[in-house]
């Protein structure tokens, strides 16, 4: 594809990038690009990196900047909203399944003031950012390592790192689970099973071609033309098929979230 540049490229299945995305290097062509399954990349997107990959069922949408010399990594079903900037010059991990709401800016530096003047304020660390995290929109995010589960709710500004199912908020963000609870409840496998089969039941998909099991003691691993979807480790057998899509796209983002074995 013309707006990519990189010597290295991998571009999954059922891609769609906007012909004025630009996904380049830092001085030219990038490293390597690995782009998964089902990804969508909008308008005006810039990723200037030498080394950038996101996972399957990814969208990128519009004006978002990612860009800096160490790699940006970024999970399986990402959401990364309108006008987000996401910094690597200090690396930047993002886990499965996170969100970042629109307007919202992660960083892995602090650089810019006349370092022969004195400037104290010069250094770069890695961004950690975990499973099943989401920022809600508007964040500014230092960084900081954020633990699976937890969230920042709008507006917020992180520059410390975020503990495991906590949800933050403020300026500078500080947890109030105590207040609202814990982004995640637990979920027995029984009721995600039923669920699950409401999902199916309600997809529209040919149910004889997804098969729901609680562990992945259950899959016919041999069973090459269904796909089994585990609830418990919330894994499924990729087949690409079009009914696996069709019912991939129709549990995301907010009904189920699921990776690969």
């Amino acid at each position: 594809m013309e707006n990519i540049q990189a010597n290295q490229i991998e571009l999954g299945q059922g891609v769609f990038i906007h012909p004025t995305a630009i996904i380049r290097g830092i001085d030219g062509p990038a490293d390597r690009i690995r782009i998964g399954d089902q990804v969508y990349i909008g308008a005006g997107v810039q990723i200037i990196c030498n080394d950038f990959q996101i996972g399957d069922y990814g969208k990128i949408h519009h004006q978002v900047t990612i860009h800096g010399y160490q790699s940006c990594s970024i999970g399986h079903n990402a959401w990364i909203g309108q006008f987000s900037i996401i910094d690597c010059i200090g690396g930047a991990t993002i886990g499965d399944n996170c969100g970042i709401g629109a307007h919202s800016q992660l960083w892995s530096h602090i650089k810019f003031g006349d370092t022969l003047e004195g400037c104290r304020f010069n250094s770069q660390k890695p961004l950690k950012i975990g499973k099943d995290v989401w920022f809600v929109g508007h964040c500014i995010v230092g960084p900081i390592e954020a633990a699976d589960k937890s969230m920042a709710l709008a507006g917020s500004v992180i520059t410390h790192d975020m503990a495991y199912n906590q949800i933050y908020a403020g300026s500078p963000a500080k947890s109030i689970s105590s207040k609202l609870g814990n982004q995640f409840l637990e979920v027995s496998t029984k009721e995600k099973m039923e669920k699950m089969r409401q999902y199916l039941s309600e997809s529209g998909v040919d149910q004889e071609k997804i098969i729901l099991v609680a562990d992945e003691n259950e899959i016919s691993w041999e069973n090459s033309d269904k796909t089994y979807f585990a609830v418990s480790p919330r894994k499924y057998t990729k087949r690409q098929s079009v009914d696996e899509v069709n019912f991939m796209k129709y549990l995301l983002p907010e009904k189920a979230k699921f990776t690969p074995f």
